[in-house]
């Protein structure tokens, strides 16, 4: 164990009017260093080190950007979450922030850099699911979720065939390759996975983006790991709509789990801001509930394509103009 305070940042995101920033602040964590090995039981412990933590409650956190100071308390789990408007305009790019932890007499316990992306002004911005819309990850069934989580590190990890592909295709698509379209994964899966999750997209040649994951496990609550409730995601997905009210956004998922109703809420809800919705056939026992909540969508004038492999999503993006 580390048993000093620590920070972890992940990735931000915003425009000048409305950046945010998460992390977490630990008392102490298992050191963990990811070793890209076949052997199972060397990618077993480091998974399970992953789990292994002790989050630091109600401490303050202090953030600084560029000329700005900003204080707040992480929560019960160590969460934190900052949102702030810049004082001066911010370009499109990546832009270091700075995150200290204080104790009662404001003395740096510990601190940490991380970074916040400003999309440039695009067409279009991507939501995207995780496990099973773009990695291979068996979430309906959890023995053999946790089969594919334990025994593969993030460099065996399988992707589904051609969805890399489609993904760089859609980054670059109606925009300049300097100014790529914005990603935003959001996923079921644990903050305790998030470098797990950025080196097996960055392996796969998957676009650059912000992950927003789900509430911190710990190690007895591993069984768990991947499952979260509708209306978690559901928040999490209206949360970047609202960060971006004028961008136009496409969404992917998969029938595996709630996605199609999620997907369906949303669109009921900001149709303007919707061009697509991809939904990948996963339970085809599920195809025939999937097309009627797609239908729904469609009615909204928004376009929509359930697809079983990511080349008939390419066509399908093609045939709507997405993909030049």
């Amino acid at each position: 164990m580390n048993k000093s305070v620590s920070i972890k940042i992940y990735h931000g995101y915003g425009h000048k009017h409305n950046l945010v920033v998460y992390g977490h602040v630990f008392k102490r964590r298992a050191k963990t260093k990811q070793v890209y090995s076949n052997n199972i039981f060397v990618n077993i412990i480091h998974l399970f080190k992953l789990f292994i933590l002790n989050p630091y409650p109600f401490v303050t956190v202090r953030l600084h950007f560029f000329d700005q100071t900003i204080y707040n308390k992480s929560e019960q789990d160590g969460f934190f979450k900052f949102e702030w408007e810049a004082n001066t305009d911010v370009s499109a790019g990546w832009h270091n922030v700075k995150v200290e932890a204080l104790d009662d007499t404001n003395e740096v316990l510990s601190s940490s850099e991380g970074k916040v992306y400003v999309p440039h002004i695009t067409q279009y911005a991507f939501i995207s699911d995780v496990d099973d819309t773009v990695m291979i990850s068996h979430s309906a069934t959890i023995g053999r979720r946790l089969r594919e989580l334990f025994i593969k590190n993030p460099h065996t990890r399988k992707t589904f065939p051609n969805a890399a592909d489609h993904y760089q295709l859609l980054a670059l698509s109606h925009t300049e390759k300097n100014q790529p379209n914005p990603f935003f994964y959001v996923s079921s899966s644990e903050w305790n996975l998030y470098d797990y999750l950025i080196e097996t997209f960055k392996f796969n040649n998957l676009p650059d983006g912000a992950f927003l994951l789900n509430t911190l496990k710990r190690w007895k609550d591993l069984i768990k790991t991947g499952k979260t409730g509708h209306e978690g995601k559901l928040l999490r997905v209206m949360r970047i709509l609202d960060a971006f009210p004028n961008q136009k956004f496409v969404f992917f998922g998969d029938n595996s789990q709630q996605d199609p109703q999620i997907y369906t809420s949303i669109v009921e809800r900001y149709p303007k801001n919707i061009e697509a919705v991809y939904i990948r056939n996963i339970r085809p026992e599920r195809q025939q509930e999937t097309q009627q909540l797609l239908s729904i969508i469609e009615e909204q004038n928004v376009h929509a394509c359930l697809f079983n492999n990511s080349h008939e999503a390419i066509l399908h993006s093609k045939s709507i103009g997405l993909i030049k």
